[in-house]
């Protein structure tokens, strides 16, 4: 018998997004209860959301890559806290699925997917930095517990997930019925109160479509975060400088 994803692509995707949902949204309410845990994630966040604005920095200065900077810094995978856009989405799933193209709902899918794994991965980090992350630490220290931590497999998964959501971002722009669709979802998502989610969508587009080409920022971004992974598995204390100038400077 053949399998849903056969011949019902979208159902495929739906089930996808649902499952993704239901396991990022238990991560918001395990961090919500448990405010060092909260506390520490935020502080890691920064830290790693000011690394990569330091490797990015020749792309944030381009204007062509600007706004795709401040997308992957602060909707894909820096250290906001995306609880609201989250639960706005588990609500806004059956509209989502109505009106939606099938590519955007597992585009939706496999940012909620990375949205989840990249908090699994800071907390398995956080378990083996210096007080879990409640002091300052050093970029050995960051290195060491990321060595630690022993999960290349699912950081070669978030690398590759941030390339797929790039790369499908990128298709939209050139596909009228998905900006139409976009455009349509715009009223509904507000009048249900849900206009974080759609201003997610809206802003991955938009910066998108500024670039005019996103193969390069891509590519870019997949051999540098590539780099860096292998760099500090293979045991380097230093690939990168760190992000606040020193460790006391973080708060």
């Amino acid at each position: 018998m053949p399998t849903p994803s056969t011949h019902h692509p979208r159902r495929a995707a739906s089930d996808d997004l649902v499952r993704e949902i239901e396991r990022v949204v238990r991560l918001h309410h395990q961090r919500h209860a448990n405010p060092a845990l909260a506390a520490a994630h935020e502080r890691v966040g920064a830290w790693q959301a000011r690394r990569l604005r330091g490797t990015y920095a020749d792309l944030a200065s381009q204007s062509r890559y600007t706004d795709a900077i401040a997308f992957f810094e602060d909707d894909l995978y820096g250290g906001k806290d995306f609880a609201q856009r989250d639960f706005d989405l588990k609500r806004m799933v059956p509209v989502m699925v109505r009106m939606s193209p099938e590519g955007v709902i597992a585009t939706v899918a496999r940012a909620m997917e990375l949205n989840a794994l990249s908090q699994e991965l800071d907390r398995a980090l956080l378990s083996h930095l210096p007080n879990g992350g409640e002091r300052p630490f050093s970029v050995a220290e960051y290195c060491l517990a990321y060595r630690q931590a022993n999960d290349r497999s699912a950081r070669e998964r978030q690398i590759r997930l941030l390339a797929e959501i790039g790369h499908s971002l990128d298709g939209f722009v050139r596909k009228p019925l998905v900006r139409t669709a976009l455009r349509v979802m715009r009223q509904p998502a507000r009048l249900a109160g849900v206009s974080e989610l759609h201003d997610f969508l809206e802003r991955g587009c938009n910066a998108f479509r500024r670039m005019n080409g996103a193969q390069m920022f891509l590519a870019a971004i997949v051999d540098r975060e590539t780099a860096l992974m292998d760099a500090i598995l293979s045991g380097d204390t230093a690939p990168f400088a760190d992000p606040f100038g020193d460790a006391g400077a973080m708060v």
